[in-house]
């Protein structure tokens, strides 16, 4: 399905990540985790082709170089961190401009029935539906997160590339999303690729993982293989273990039974 092939790239010359290479098949989930700064959103740009890169990123075969930009959009979403910069529309047609590359009759912008569903069941999947007629402006964090969700999945790609796709949500939503993305990527021979910095929820996304470092990659393979102390210690250059430990202990002792 993906495959990239020694990428590198980076900003004003120089390279963020470096050599990256990876093959991702259909049904497949992948999790990236690493510290601050180390490529892992530089990466999801490069293969959403809107970063220039060194290197060849090719899509079932076909490198994404020889792709118009339509064809991209069709089997490539990108889910960004929430900016502020966005315009006061209502979630429903927020979630609608996710299927302007569907809409047939682009030169007036009438969605048919068929687009109108399918927009109503992906504000369903992300328990939006009762939201639908309200302007996003007036959307706490966690709502306007699931409303983008939900405008990048009625895009219907092949694959989904999440940044921080957990970010403002409760523990409730972070969970549901998770196992929406999963059952998503399963029922349709799709890829999700998430750039997650909870290494628990990395790891329920995903049975696949890749810690990075100062722009290259780590490990990478199964998650049982490749979650470590010593490797979570050299990346991320502390204690996980015992921070984890002492997380819950402080914990509990706030939350006693």
């Amino acid at each position: 399905m993906l495959t990239l092939t020694k990428v590198s790239a980076g900003y004003n010359g120089a390279d963020v990540i470096k050599n990256v290479s990876l093959s991702i098949q259909n049904n497949e989930n992948l999790s990236i985790i690493g510290p601050n700064g180390c490529g892992k959103t530089t990466l999801l740009k490069a293969v959403a082709n809107i970063l220039p890169f060194k290197g060849n990123i090719e899509i079932s075969g076909k490198s994404i170089r020889k792709m118009k930009h339509r064809e991209i959009s069709l089997k490539i979403a990108m889910l960004n961190q929430i900016s502020g910069a966005y315009f006061s529309y209502s979630v429903y047609d927020t979630v609608m401009m996710g299927r302007y590359l569907h809409i047939k009759d682009k030169l007036m912008g009438l969605p048919s029935n068929e687009d109108k569903e399918r927009v109503m069941q992906c504000l369903d999947a992300v328990d939006l539906i009762s939201e639908k007629d309200k302007a996003i402006t007036s959307l706490s964090g966690g709502q306007l997160q699931r409303v983008f969700l939900a405008r990048t999945l009625v895009q219907e790609p092949e694959i989904i590339l999440l940044d921080e796709p957990t970010n403002h949500l409760d523990l409730k939503h972070q969970i549901e999303l998770i196992e929406y993305l999963r059952k998503w990527a399963m029922d349709g021979n799709r890829v999700v690729i998430g750039v997650i910095h909870d290494i628990n929820l990395a790891m329920k996304l995903s049975d696949n993982i890749m810690v990075m470092k100062d722009g290259e990659i780590k490990a990478q393979g199964k998650t049982e293989d490749v979650i470590t102390g010593d490797l979570l210690e050299e990346v991320y250059e502390i204690d996980v273990a015992s921070y984890m430990r002492e997380s819950l202990h402080r914990w509990q002792q706030a939350n006693p039974a």
